[in-house]
């Protein structure tokens, strides 16, 4: 399988876990070392991968539960050698997110390394 469709995939992991409000999800998406900064309308959120995994779970009933429109586009996606960087727009709580992922891949396996996020 190609790189750029293990990313695709792992995309496809997080966001699955974040409509189903579950932590177990997110954190197999994230490497253990993530960092999960942006702003909401009320200000600056910076994450550690518990935290956000904690805000998350606590997303109750979950999106998919409630019935929420789901909704995820890769905008795009680049890869250099065991990195790479892809924006995605996501349907969430709501609001519609732009989020940049960093990427590193580590023994075979692609991890979100830090997500950077903005409500549109």
């Amino acid at each position: 399988m190609s790189d750029v469709k293990l990313i695709e995939n792992c995309v496809d992991l997080y966001y699955e876990g974040c409509c189903e409000s579950n932590p177990s999800k997110i954190k197999d998406a994230f490497d253990e070392n993530a960092m999960i900064s942006g702003y909401l309308p009320d200000g600056l959120h910076e994450m550690n991968l518990d935290e956000f995994a904690g805000f998350v779970e606590a997303q109750q009933p979950s999106p998919k539960e409630k019935g929420d429109e789901a909704f995820l586009e890769i905008l795009s996606c680049e890869t250099v050698g065991d990195t790479a960087l892809v924006k995605i727009r996501e349907a969430y709580l709501g609001m519609i997110f732009i989020d940049s992922f960093s990427f590193l891949k580590k023994d075979g396996t692609w991890k979100i390394y830090t997500k950077l996020f903005h409500v549109e």
